[in-house]
């Protein structure tokens, strides 16, 4: 059964601007990891795409993950809206999922330690633990008590887990079908009950947001 959104609330969510971490394909979970010169680009471009969206009707709450390339990314877009960089709360529960001791490895980096535990959690994300971290079933907790919390229009900036876990739950995914979704940066999601579409970019066509499923 898909995760719904209350009657008459509207999400809009996005992932944080591309970071070092990002460009340099490293795991990237909890520690700080400083957005690029694209990936401040990309934040303008998910306040340039609310913009088209919302016009001047701004009415919603602004809620960031507490990290800081979340909280970089929601002021930059918050600035691109013409609105105080301020202004907005942080949740924990939207953080991106904790990948203890390989947080800022790379693939091969956390394969190396424990080539077993990688292929199993390369098989099965939901239910197999990053050593000192989570797994997918214990983001997706986290996701629906945060999702049953809100009350009135939301934009939130999140991560790319965080996001694709969130997405996957509206769209009543197999835990598989979740993980194999793509994390893109620079772009914002819609929701309204279960339904999630990404809304066009800047210099897209403003009348076609692309359906997601």
């Amino acid at each position: 059964m898909s995760l719904r959104l209350r009657d008459g609330i509207t999400l809009y969510f996005a992932r944080h601007g591309e970071t070092e971490a990002n460009r340099e394909k490293r795991f990237s979970g909890r520690k700080n990891t400083p957005l690029t010169p694209r990936g401040r680009e990309q934040a303008r471009e998910i306040g340039l795409a609310l913009e088209h969206e919302l016009g001047k009707a701004r009415e919603l709450a602004f809620v960031s993950s507490p990290l800081e390339r979340a909280r970089i990314t929601m002021e930059i877009a918050r600035a691109t809206l013409g609105l105080p960089r301020e202004g907005y709360t942080t949740d924990a529960r939207i953080e991106e999922i904790d990948l203890g001791e390989w947080d800022q490895l790379t693939d091969a980096q956390a394969r190396a330690r424990d080539p077993a535990l990688f292929d199993a959690r390369a098989g099965d994300k939901w239910h197999v633990h990053v050593p000192g971290g989570e797994n997918y079933a214990e983001v997706a907790a986290r996701a629906e008590d945060w999702i049953d919390s809100l009350d009135r229009d939301t934009f939130a900036v999140s991560h790319g887990a965080f996001t694709r876990i969130l997405r996957g739950l509206f769209l009543g995914l197999s835990a598989r079908e979740m993980s194999a979704l793509d994390e893109p940066q620079g772009v914002v999601f819609r929701v309204r009950g279960s339904d999630v579409v990404q809304l066009p970019g800047a210099g897209d066509a403003l009348s076609n947001p692309k359906p997601i499923g």
